[in-house]
């Protein structure tokens, strides 16, 4: 809460008439891809992003006390390790009325830009707040299009920053002591400087005309407030522009004045670069599909990905978990989240991203545990949940699958060998290979025998022992390889449960399992779930009936149970009844994370989500849980239930904040998450269209598995190695036609066919002479297309 007491500074300088610049943010956005919001959702969030300084405020121009990670603070504009404003007040002053901007009337999202509209009717005039944050920069530039469609007229524009230099989360763990604000005017750069009195925590702003008036006003707290006041002259039926520079450093005043000149200087440049740059990303597997929705979800969720990229020079650049409350790294989500970038080609962000997780979990743990949470000032708040680790492994062979790098493998690979020991020997006391502890579910008393982590593990053991033979390391491919086939087994016998037709959630004792159920009851009981209390008690009788000393119990019905399908672990038989077990825990976005939350009405319920006062994800259906059931479905022949799931996430898609898809669906938790691309990437450039790399031997295998209504579809740039591939994929009644093309002269083109489509059987009818295999394998050696056309037979 911030409290204005006294006003203690008012300078008059004198009337100023402004310049338009040589293009308006609006000019230079005019052909970029836009999505406006809902009025609805004008009192949500939105974000502009940047890499080293980002902005959250409402849609509707205002900023809000908003967030718990730090209680209310988590908007506003920061630059990690440091927060520099709550925020600033716009206001628009004519004769004697006045409009503040945090009422807007529409608010219009860009990939790299955003726009709040303000309407004035009586005044015969609309302004619009543009904002953008270059990228490597610590600044933000706002800039006002004020449209005049009346006589000429006056006005005065108040511009009011609120400095907050306080640090990030878990900042007193490094020293990180806030204390005062302390603002001066520069009259030279025609800025106001703010220091935080007892560290070098700087911010910066104004704009490039000298003010006709400055103010200052005490506050009760840390913060200041200080404004600057212009009077511009509005020419009749004209559009005047005008912008404001915010410039921050943690390092120093010459820093952030150094910033806060470049933008002054280039910001038509900056803005020009950072739009060329997401044209690059969106160029990068371009989907082409029947569905535009998908299509539009799919390209939009390249640019919240990277939105989410948060660079601290002094600890490193990684991707973040998502806005506003996780906006620093973590194990699980980048592991996610980074197999989806090798599929869109964003492949810095994959590296620099593992080069980050890598280099803390050895400063942290040094045994090969990977950590789960890490502030941006480096403050590790979890160690590592036992899931994390064998992720890590399968990472960094999925990545090497796509860059063929064996450096990359040697870098990564100490890490990977000290991880799996710690994982089979620390975590797994009683050596029968299902480590103990924390997956997924951090759910109280829930540290068991999990399903995920043996998921995982089983996956991390073939991974490792392919990483291990890659490089020469025989005897311990051999080793894990026989782990793996072991552990594959146990998993398909110790954690299947017939009665359930599912996996369990978890290995563990009766006592374990009855805490749980006392708990699960009264969670269900206080839900209003009647079919989940009355499961729970029959469990909990069948167990007090006939004890055991240790079994696989289903209670939550997790979506962790659907692990074994996601890794392709599940026997055929298993998995058809696991995932048609896994459709009664949906409602129209996507999977419940915690099954027993669901009730009969679910199935129909696609309004906002209501959650709890306090943060929490009971009775959530997210985006992750989801996209884990897509890819499942596809790994066992179904690419129309997997097209299923992905459109209950696609429901979810501008939902609330338009162009981005939330980490709860559809309206709560982050406003955009990295681990959402995971579930579009992975199915569709991986398995709809069925593109495996595998640059190392300089080969891409194609085996498209396309859903029914997929008729004309095409995906076109995508990054491998040094080579791109392209796709082109069209079918009728009795005919496809198929075109594969690549751009490397010394790679192999592989093309697979299913025996049939559909249900009906094809043949080659095309005149090509490329290389065949069989009937249904083709070969292209080198740079060039292959091109087959398959008729009803």
């Amino acid at each position: 809460m911030r409290i204005i007491l006294i006003a203690v500074l008012m300078l008059v300088l004198g009337c100023t008439k402004t310049a338009t610049p040589p293009s308006s943010f609006k000019t230079l956005a005019a052909k970029s891809p836009s999505i406006a919001g809902k009025t609805a959702y004008l009192a949500s969030p939105f974000v502009t992003a940047g890499n080293r300084v980002y902005m959250v405020g409402y849609q509707d121009g205002s900023f809000p006390d908003l967030g718990w990670h730090i209680k209310g603070e988590m908007g506003g504009i920061w630059d990690h390790p440091t927060k520099l404003m709550d925020g600033f007040d716009l206001a628009v002053l004519h004769e004697n009325d006045t409009l503040t901007l945090n009422n807007a009337d529409r608010f219009v999202n860009y990939p790299f830009t955003n726009m709040h509209e303000f309407a004035w009717a009586e005044k015969n005039l609309n302004i619009q707040r543009w904002q953008f944050v270059p990228d490597d920069t610590e600044g933000i530039i706002i800039q006002l299009a004020i449209k005049n469609t009346g006589d000429a007229k006056e006005i005065q524009l108040d511009f009011t920053g609120i400095s907050d230099l306080r640090p990030t989360w878990l900042g007193d763990r490094t020293g990180m002591i806030d204390s005062k604000d302390q603002a001066v005017f520069d009259e030279k750069n025609k800025l106001w400087k703010v220091k935080d009195q007892n560290n070098p925590w700087h911010v910066l702003f104004g704009s490039s005309v000298k003010p006709t008036a400055t103010a200052q006003t005490s506050t009760q707290d840390a913060t200041t407030q200080s404004s600057l006041s212009h009077t511009l002259q509005l020419p009749a039926a004209s559009t005047t522009v005008f912008t404001y520079y915010i410039a921050g450093s943690y390092q120093s005043e010459a820093a952030a004045l150094a910033t806060y000149k470049k933008m002054l200087g280039q910001s038509n440049d900056l803005f020009q670069a950072k739009k060329e740059r997401y044209e690059r990303l969106a160029s990068q597997s371009k989907l082409s599909i029947p569905d535009e929705s998908i299509a539009q979800a799919f390209e939009w969720l390249k640019y919240n990905s990277d939105w989410l990229v948060r660079r601290v020079p002094e600890v490193g650049t990684g991707i973040s978990a998502g806005i506003p409350d996780y906006p620093w790294w973590f194990g699980v989500d980048s592991e996610y989240a980074l197999k989806g970038l090798m599929a869109i080609g964003q492949t810095e962000t994959v590296y620099s991203s593992i080069r980050l997780l890598d280099s803390l979990s050895e400063a942290t743990n040094g045994n090969g545990r990977m950590v789960h949470e890490v502030s941006t000032n480096g403050a590790v708040f979890n160690p590592g949940n036992i899931n994390e680790t064998p992720q890590f492994a399968s990472l960094i062979w999925e990545v090497y699958r796509w860059n063929g790098d064996q450096k990359f493998l040697e870098t990564y690979y100490p890490s990977i060998k000290k991880g799996m020991h710690w994982l089979l020997t620390e975590k797994d006391t009683d050596q029968n290979l299902f480590p103990d502890g924390y997956g997924m579910m951090e759910i109280h008393g829930l540290d068991s025998e999990m399903i995920d982590v043996a998921s995982y593990t089983q996956r991390a053991l073939v991974d490792a022992a392919k990483i291990a033979e890659v490089l020469k390391d025989t005897a311990t491919a051999e080793n894990y390889k026989a782990k793996a086939a072991v552990l594959k087994e146990q998993i398909n016998t110790q954690f299947w449960s017939e009665t359930f037709n599912s996996y369990a959630d978890f290995i563990g004792t009766d006592a374990q399992a009855l805490h749980l159920i006392e708990d699960a009851i009264v969670r269900a009981d206080t839900l209003k779930k009647p079919w989940a209390v009355k499961e729970l008690k029959e469990t909990r009788d069948y167990i007090k009936n006939n004890p055991s000393a240790a079994r696989p119990f289903v209670l939550y019905h997790n979506w962790v149970v659907n692990t074994p399908m996601e890794m392709g672990i599940a026997p055929p038989e298993k998995a058809k009844k696991a995932l048609k077990t896994a459709e009664q825990f949906v409602n129209p976005f996507g999977v419940f994370v915690t099954g027993i939350d669901r009730d009969d009405s679910a199935g129909s319920d696609d309004g906002s989500f209501k959650g709890s006062s306090s943060f929490s994800y009971t009775g959530a259906v997210m985006t992750l849980p989801t996209s884990v059931q897509a890819i499942a479905e596809n790994n066992y022949g179904n690419p129309d239930a997997a097209l299923d799931y992905i459109k209950r996430m696609t429901r979810s898609f501008s939902f609330a904040f338009p162009g981005s898809m939330y980490e709860v669906s559809p309206d709560y938790g982050m406003i955009s998450q990295a681990w959402n691309i995971y579930g579009f990437a992975i199915p569709i450039v991986q398995q709809f269209f069925g593109i495996a790399p595998d640059a190392a031997n300089h080969t891409v295998t194609v085996k498209p598995q396309m859903p029914k209504d997929w008729d004309d579809v095409a995906l076109e740039d995508v990054k491998i190695g040094e080579n791109t591939v392209s796709v082109f994929y069209t079918k009728t009644d009795d005919r496809i036609k198929l075109r594969v093309t690549q751009t490397q002269p010394d790679w192999t083109l592989k093309l697979i066919l299913p025996k049939e489509l559909d249900g009906k059987s094809f043949h080659n009818s095309s005149s090509s002479s490329q290389t065949t295999t069989d009937e249904n394998n083709f070969i292209l050696s080198g740079k060039g297309e292959l091109e087959l056309i398959l008729e009803e037979e």
